[in-house]
């Protein structure tokens, strides 16, 4: 790092990339704040700053032992092992030991006593149990929707439902099927709705007869706020949604419909009214949320309505190396392959990574917000003032 943007690090104090220690003798407490920035996006821990921006320095007689504890740290008492790059640097005429900390490749991080950490703001917190079953997953592969849930059986399935499906999807298989050349449990499996005798995450919330008896967390919440502010006590309608893939998308729709206004755009006062926000728009981000929101997060997805705007909350930031500019652009990574793959033939979705333009050449102001922190990605929708439509 050029000494310039490292003075202006040091100047606007700590946040999330940047941590200040007057001075470290504790091979414990430097294994933690490695293992911290490594779990979560990389960093500066820099050795001779206090925690209000004043330089300190370190001594040279001490800069020998805190590179051989460094070492020792990396070596000792991290898995898996990190690689940070040590640096020393002189500003004011004093010392200081800059580790520039990578984001980790091969998350989850821990201590060798078996904490796992990651950045909160300019301090850090243990890693939740959900979050870290999470990262284990993303380490071995593993998508959610293939998950099994071991509670289930074939009869959980509606397999009216399934029928449907293949019928859509490849009308010879379903032939096979019905006349009875093809095993059921064969096909079920080869599709990942179920693996052996259970049902797949993906296979529960397509054709679930039940969904959330098994995935008691995966619903949407509905509500219609007055005013424009979250915090507000007064709401004009409320509701809770479950069911299937498709009941959701729905009841969804439904609901976002119902609450809104249609206006007379021609002379004729007994012409069609038009939407506020066009139906496209709802579709396309409903089905967004269903397909890639984090199944890995136990949380419902959220849909807020105020006067001005209407908010879709999915669980879960980005996936991998996407960006709010790279989706944009139709660049898209399945976090939900199985999911991705069957919904095409249940939903009206493409799976190409085009809805998103989609919905910005309808609607160029609708916002995306990739909230890290939160862990979850916001959908913004302006509702149209009626002078729009003169």
């Amino acid at each position: 790092m050029q000494l310039t943007a490292l003075k202006t690090k040091i100047q606007n104090g700590e946040d999330s990339y940047t941590q200040f220690k007057v001075n470290i003798t504790n091979s414990n407490k430097l294994a933690e704040e490695l293992v911290a920035f490594s779990n979560a996006r990389g960093g500066l821990l820099i050795i001779g700053v206090d925690d209000n921006s004043v330089i300190i320095g370190v001594e040279t007689a001490d800069i020998k032992r805190l590179n051989q504890l460094i070492g020792n740290v990396i070596n000792d008492n991290i898995t898996p092992p990190i690689y940070p790059l040590v640096t020393i640097e002189n500003i004011e005429e004093k010392k200081i030991l800059v580790i520039e900390i990578e984001e980790g490749v091969s998350k989850p991080y821990s201590t060798n006593k078996g904490i796992y950490l990651t950045k909160a703001g300019s301090d850090k917190r243990k890693i939740s149990p959900d979050e870290l079953r999470r990262l284990f997953a993303q380490a071995k592969k593993l998508y959610a929707d293939e998950e099994v849930l071991p509670k289930t059986d074939k009869t959980d399935l509606n397999i009216e439902l399934f029928y449907q499906f293949v019928a859509n999807e490849d009308s010879d298989i379903y032939e096979l099927i019905k006349n009875g050349e093809l095993n059921l449990e064969t096909i079920l499996n080869n599709y990942n709705i179920m693996d052996g005798s259970h049902l797949t995450l993906a296979g529960n919330l397509i054709f679930g007869m039940m969904p959330q008896k098994f995935s008691p967390s995966f619903y949407i919440d509905c509500v219609y706020i007055v005013g424009h502010d979250i915090s507000s006590n007064h709401y004009l309608s409320e509701t809770r949604l479950k069911g299937t893939f498709k009941t959701l998308y729905e009841d969804s729709r439904r609901f976002i419909i119902s609450q809104l206004k249609h206006y007379q755009v021609e002379d004729d006062f007994n012409s069609n009214g038009k939407l506020e926000i066009d139906e496209v728009i709802l579709s396309e981000l409903i089905i967004n949320a269903l397909i890639h929101r984090d199944y890995h997060i136990n949380a419902p997805i959220k849909i807020v309505m105020f006067d001005d705007r209407i908010e879709i909350i999915n669980p879960g930031k980005l996936t991998n190396s996407l960006t709010v500019d790279k989706i944009k652009r139709g660049i898209s990574i399945h976090r939900n392959p199985i999911l991705n793959s069957i919904a095409r033939y249940v939903l009206n979705y493409s799976g190409r990574g085009s809805g998103i333009k989609r919905v910005l050449r309808t609607n160029p102001n609708i916002k995306f917000i990739n909230d890290i922190e939160k862990e979850e990605f916001r959908c913004i929708i302006p509702r149209s003032h009626p002078m729009l439509f003169n």
